[in-house]
């Protein structure tokens, strides 16, 4: 499974970067508006630290509007990935990208049949939002298990990424459901690796390593 950071904020990202796990990364207009920076500023610079998917979201919401940003998005870099919303025009505009070689995520999916749309247009991610879901009191995770059940059926080549996660509890079911990609907010990423019995495991070789003779 692919692991995303979902951040705009380059600290978090090139210390992601530093743990050597980093496959990609997303944004959007709210984590854009949090750095205080130009948005073309940012997305340039977090292709310079990773090399691999960035999706860089698109704001109109009419056709015309999304197919212009999308050909503006595609040119700042190779890696980019426009994402584009879950609705009609935003599906069509899923389908001239796909014919016109630009990488589409199409974002904030809440049902099976809105990701096999996705799908069927086009769609080189579909991003599931499990924890929006969790809060109004949905299983996000069997979200997760319905889209993958269905891509199977079909052999759909659109990837899941599951988005909106919350704690490393998304991660794990995820990756046991056979999601592609998970997009993990920074601080979930730090608590991925942490359990009490490994630190407690290093502290008492630390306690024995002082009782060797040196």
């Amino acid at each position: 499974m692919k692991f995303f950071i979902d951040t705009a904020d380059v600290a978090e990202i090139r210390e992601a970067q530093s743990f050597g796990l980093l496959d990609g990364v997303t944004t959007n207009p709210s984590l854009i508006a949090r750095t205080g920076r130009k948005f073309r500023d940012v997305i340039e610079e977090i292709c310079e630290i990773v090399d691999g998917p960035i999706s860089a979201e698109a704001v109109s919401l009419d056709f015309e509007g999304m197919r212009k940003e999308a050909k503006e998005l595609a040119a700042i870099h190779e890696n980019i990935v426009v994402k584009l919303p879950l609705t009609l025009d935003g599906l069509k505009t899923v389908r001239w990208c796909s014919d016109n070689g630009i990488a589409t995520n199409v974002t904030l999916c809440f049902s099976p049949l809105q990701a096999l749309m996705a799908a069927k247009a086009g769609a080189d991610y579909i991003s599931p939002f499990v924890g929006r879901l969790d809060d109004v009191g949905h299983d996000g995770m069997e979200l997760i298990s319905q889209i993958i059940e269905i891509y199977g059926n079909y052999n759909f080549d659109t990837e899941v990424l599951v988005a909106s996660i919350r704690s490393p509890t998304h991660v794990l079911e995820a990756a046991r459901m056979g999601a592609d990609v998970c997009t993990i907010p920074f601080n979930v990423i730090q608590k991925l690796v942490h359990h009490p019995l490994t630190d407690q495991g290093i502290e008492k070789f630390l306690e024995d390593w002082k009782k060797v003779p040196h």
